[in-house]
């Protein structure tokens, strides 16, 4: 018997909210998978159009960045990705994880009724304490079927109903406990999709471009790590400590620093102190 509270996700009612003529084409509903990410970058591989979308109760093996783990108890999360096939400018790609999480954002606090901040690139800072409660991972699945249309798998993992016991890290936290009027993951992952799909017709309908579609702006509004003093720890194994002072055209996250200004593309951010108003 499923721990209450944490039964599996309605699928009838899921399927009514989201396969209702928008970008939304399939729905996959399993009750366990390694990973919702590498399902469907092989569904991509295989020829999967745009719209696909696969959820599972629980993840195995699921990924976060850099190749970390996310796991969770069965039903104590969402854990969905979708495919993508933007057309737009492979420079604009990296908007795709922040969408996500503007989206995400949204969700958390209009439906779910708790405080939501955006750590940069891929984090979602849940309650009064600013706690991590999801993460998002955009995988690119080149020349994956479709006429070698490339693909992007989205992934997004939200801890729902987990308790401080089975958090995965200190720093972590759920929406049970941040405070949420409302953990229930099919009215969530609903909510979520159709946050995702307005967002992302909105920025393909203008070639992704992120200030004429007003993500930019939305995202440098829910963004936490804007106004910090963050060290960000690069992919070569260098590290750069400074002010983050904004998110350019490209996604990228500006640091200032005493060397003066760099444009970082990837990076592990850790905030070094509060964020300044802006």
């Amino acid at each position: 018997m499923p721990t209450p509270g944490r039964e599996p996700l309605d699928e009838p009612a899921l399927r009514a909210a989201v396969l209702n003529g928008g970008l939304w084409t399939g729905l996959r509903v399993l009750a366990v998978t390694g990973s919702t990410n590498a399902d469907l970058a092989e569904l991509a591989r295989q020829g999967a159009p745009e719209g696909e979308v696969l959820t599972a109760d629980r993840q195995d093996a699921g990924r976060g960045r850099l190749g970390r783990g996310w796991t969770s108890p069965s039903g104590a999360g969402v854990a969905v990705s979708v495919l993508l096939r933007p057309t737009v400018p492979a420079s604009r790609f990296g908007w795709l994880p922040l969408l996500a999480g503007v989206a995400l954002a949204d969700t958390v606090r209009e439906v779910a009724g708790a405080e939501a901040r955006l750590k940069w690139p891929n984090d979602l800072l849940a309650g009064p304490e600013a706690r991590k409660s999801a993460g998002i991972l955009a995988e690119l699945v080149p020349g994956s079927g479709n006429g070698g249309t490339p693909a992007v798998v989205l992934g997004i993992g939200l801890n729902v109903t987990l308790t401080v016991e089975e958090l995965p890290r200190p720093d972590a936290t759920s929406l049970a406990l941040a405070g949420a009027r409302t953990l229930d993951r099919t009215r969530l992952l609903a909510g979520l999709l159709d946050r995702l799909d307005r967002r992302y017709r909105a920025w393909t309908y203008v070639g992704g471009d992120p200030e004429a579609s007003g993500l930019a702006p939305d995202y440098r509004a829910a963004c936490a790590t804007l106004g910090a003093e963050v060290r960000a720890e690069l992919p070569d194994g260098g590290a750069l400590v400074g002010r983050a002072e904004t998110v350019d055209d490209d996604g990228r996250l500006v640091i200032a620093h005493d060397g003066g200004r760099t444009a970082v593309a990837a990076a592990d951010v850790v905030h070094l102190r509060p964020t300044v108003d802006r």
